[in-house]
């Protein structure tokens, strides 16, 4: 389905998450598949085969989330069955870390597992992404790339509802200056298309405005952008929300910045972001349950000699003339647009 459908969007990555490990590992501590993955080195060369890569899962502490074995005291074996098997991603989850680190964390702490994987990591002869997943604790985004983090979750577990998506999205102020190429802010998997697991899966409650409003923040804010929904079952609305380039572009641009809140009010907020080209993605959000108009100044600073307006979702050029722009934004709704020259 992802070669099929999103692969020639830049969509590379299949990513196991928990559930794959054996109940117990090998008699010399190797961590070992469950009957579910009875060939990881095999699927994984599949996965290669096509053109795409593979990510998996653990927790440095003694279990997963789900209950699984995690990587605690075995974090060099683990690491060095990842290299392999061909993994080309790894996501380290907090889960039950907690149980074998003090009882309130301090800074120091809170890196030692990231660094002890990241030493472990480093000793195996292949590009692994890592993937901080500890919610944000103690900053993370101050401290993430200096231990060697690709990007780290800077918010618990998102919900398909506006009040979590917005919340989270919304809140993403303080990282934002420590985004940069290779080093990211990870606001948690995208909630659109099918949400849920096995055969318990429903429409995500997020009305479609707010789909929009949550795929062009992540995209601002240069999140890694990762599908939780069901990709057998992607309806037309929810592919084209995954499949526009030029949307695509300003998460993946190359400058890897977060975006500013420019502006906020109790009905919308405005977002800029600063791109590679010397252009800016604006995106004007109406956080309210009405219609509103949103305006902003072309001759203010951050827009000063950009004259074309492109909104990036319709992909067409707004004509306007004038020192101002205003757009008739939907309650909980977005017009993402980039200027440039």
């Amino acid at each position: 389905t992802m070669i099929d459908k999103l692969s020639a969007h830049g969509w590379s990555y299949i990513n196991i998450d928990d559930g794959w490990e054996a109940a117990q590992r090998a008699a010399n501590g190797q961590i070992v598949t469950n009957q579910k993955f009875p060939d990881m080195k095999a699927t994984t060369d599949f996965v290669h085969s096509l053109g795409l890569k593979m990510g998996i899962y653990s927790s440095p502490g003694p279990r997963t989330c789900g209950g699984y074995l995690g990587s605690w005291q075995h974090e060099e074996q683990d690491a060095k069955s990842y290299g392999d098997w061909g993994i080309d991603y790894l996501k380290y989850d907090w889960c039950s870390y907690s149980e074998v680190t003090a009882k309130n964390p301090d800074l120091d702490d809170m890196k030692k597992p990231y660094q002890v994987m990241r030493a472990a990591l480093n000793k195996v002869p292949r590009d692994i992404m890592f993937s901080f997943c500890q919610y944000g604790m103690g900053e993370v985004w101050k401290w993430g790339a200096e231990v060697g983090g690709n990007s780290w979750r800077s918010t618990g577990d998102i919900t398909d509802t506006w009040k979590s998506m917005s919340t989270i999205g919304f809140n993403q102020t303080a990282d934002a200056p420590y985004a940069q190429p290779g080093h990211f802010n990870d606001p948690d998997m995208l909630v659109v298309g099918k949400v849920g697991w096995g055969d318990n899966q429903h429409n995500t409650n997020l009305t479609p405005d707010e789909q929009y409003t949550h795929i062009s923040l992540w995209c601002l804010v240069s999140s890694p952008l990762l599908i939780g929904c069901d990709m057998g079952k992607l309806d037309r609305f929810t592919l084209n929300l995954l499949t526009n380039d030029e949307v695509l572009a300003i998460d993946q641009d190359a400058a890897g910045k977060g975006a500013r809140q420019a502006n906020k009010t109790d009905d919308y907020q405005v977002w800029v972001k600063d791109m590679a080209d010397g252009s800016k993605a604006v995106g004007l959000f109406n956080t309210s349950e009405k219609y509103q108009t949103i305006t902003i100044n072309r001759d203010d600073a951050d827009f000063k000699g950009l004259t074309k307006i492109r909104d990036v979702w319709q992909q067409k050029y707004i004509i306007n003339s004038g020192n101002t722009y205003s757009a008739k934004v939907a309650p909980h709704g977005v017009m993402l647009v980039r200027l440039s020259k």
